[in-house]
C-alpha cells in the first residue's frame, strides 16, 4: 500500500469517527434520556452490534480508498471531468455540481439499492448492511466487501457524467457523511415544521431510513423520497410513523417553553 492509499484511507476513517462519533456521544452515551422522545425504536443496539459496524465501516475504506487511488490516476484520470481551476467554471457551478453529484447519487443509490435486495444478490451484497435491523450511527458504512464496491462506484459516476471540481467533490463526500450518519441515527431529528413543508415531504428522513432497516423493504432512496413516491415503493405506514414522532416531541417540548 503506498502513501496515497493511506492518505485516502485516514482521510475516510477520520471523517466517519469524527461524525458518527460526535453522534453517538450526543445521543447514545451523554443524553439519550434527553432525546428519547426522538428514538424511532425504543430498543438500543447491543455492544456487539456496535462492534460489527465499525469493523465492517473501517473494511468499507479501503475499498473506498482504492478508488480514490483509481480516480486520480493516469489510467481513470483523462476520462473524466474532473476539472482544477474553480475559474473555468466559476463558484455558482461549483456548488450546482455539489447538489447535482447528490441528485445523481440519489438515483445511483435508489437503484442499486432496489437491486441489492433482488433474493439471488441479497446475501452476497446487502445482508452484511442489513444485520443493523436498528441501527446505529456506527451502521452508516458497515457493508459487506461487494456492496462496498456498488457504493463506492458513485464516485467513477458523477465523475465521469458532470463537471466537478476536486474541493466540490470532498463537498459531496462531507455532505453525504453527514447525511449518511443521520439515516442510521435511530432518532428523528427533523422539526415538525421542516417535516410538514413543502420541501420537507420530499427529504428523506432518518425514520424513513429506519424503517427500512426494521422491514427489510419500501423506502430505498437516500436523500430524497422523489424515486420511492413515483414508484410506489414507499412503506405503507411511514408517514403515520414519522408523523407520530414528530408530533410527540412537539407535545415533549412545548411545556419546556410554557416554563420558560
Amino acid at each position: 500500500m503506498n502513501t496515497q492509499f493511506w492518505l485516502f484511507y485516514i482521510v475516510l476513517a477520520v471523517r466517519y469517527v469524527v461524525i458518527a462519533g460526535l453522534a453517538f456521544l450526543v445521543f447514545y452515551v451523554f443524553w439519550p434520556e434527553k432525546f428519547a422522545g426522538r428514538k424511532i425504536q425504543a430498543l438500543f443496539p447491543k455492544q456487539k452490534d456496535y462492534a460489527r459496524e465499525v469493523g465492517y465501516s473501517f473494511f468499507t475504506f479501503v475499498v473506498f480508498a482504492l478508488y480514490g487511488i483509481l480516480l486520480s490516476s493516469d489510467l481513470v484520470r483523462p476520462y473524466t471531468e474532473i476539472y482544477t481551476q474553480i475559474s473555468a467554471y466559476g463558484w455558482g457551478y461549483f456548488w450546482v455540481s455539489v447538489f447535482l453529484a447528490l441528485v445523481i447519487h440519489d438515483a445511483y443509490f435508489y437503484w442499486t439499492h432496489r437491486l441489492m435486495h433482488h433474493p439471488r444478490l441479497f446475501k452476497a451484497f446487502h445482508l452484511t448492511h442489513h444485520k443493523s435491523v436498528n441501527p446505529s450511527p456506527w451502521a452508516s458504512f458497515s457493508f459487506s466487501p461487494l456492496e462496498a464496491l456498488v457504493e463506492g462506484g458513485i464516485i467513477l459516476v458523477i465523475a465521469v457524467l458532470i463537471p466537478i471540481h476536486p474541493l466540490a467533490i470532498l463537498a459531496f463526500l462531507l455532505f453525504m457523511t453527514v447525511y449518511n450518519v443521520y439515516g442510521h441515527l435511530g432518532y428523528e431529528i427533523y422539526p415538525q415544521w421542516l417535516v410538514n413543508s413543502r420541501l420537507g415531504r420530499w427529504l428523506n428522513t432518518s425514520t424513513n431510513h429506519n424503517m427500512h432497516h426494521k422491514f427489510f423493504k419500501g423506502n430505498y432512496g437516500l436523500y430524497f423520497r422523489l424515486w420511492d413516491e413515483w414508484l410506489g415503493t414507499t412503506h405503507v405506514k411511514y408517514e403515520e410513523t414519522l408523523q407520530q414522532l414528530v408530533s410527540d416531541r412537539e407535545k415533549q417540548i412545548a411545556p419546556e417553553k410554557q416554563l420558560n
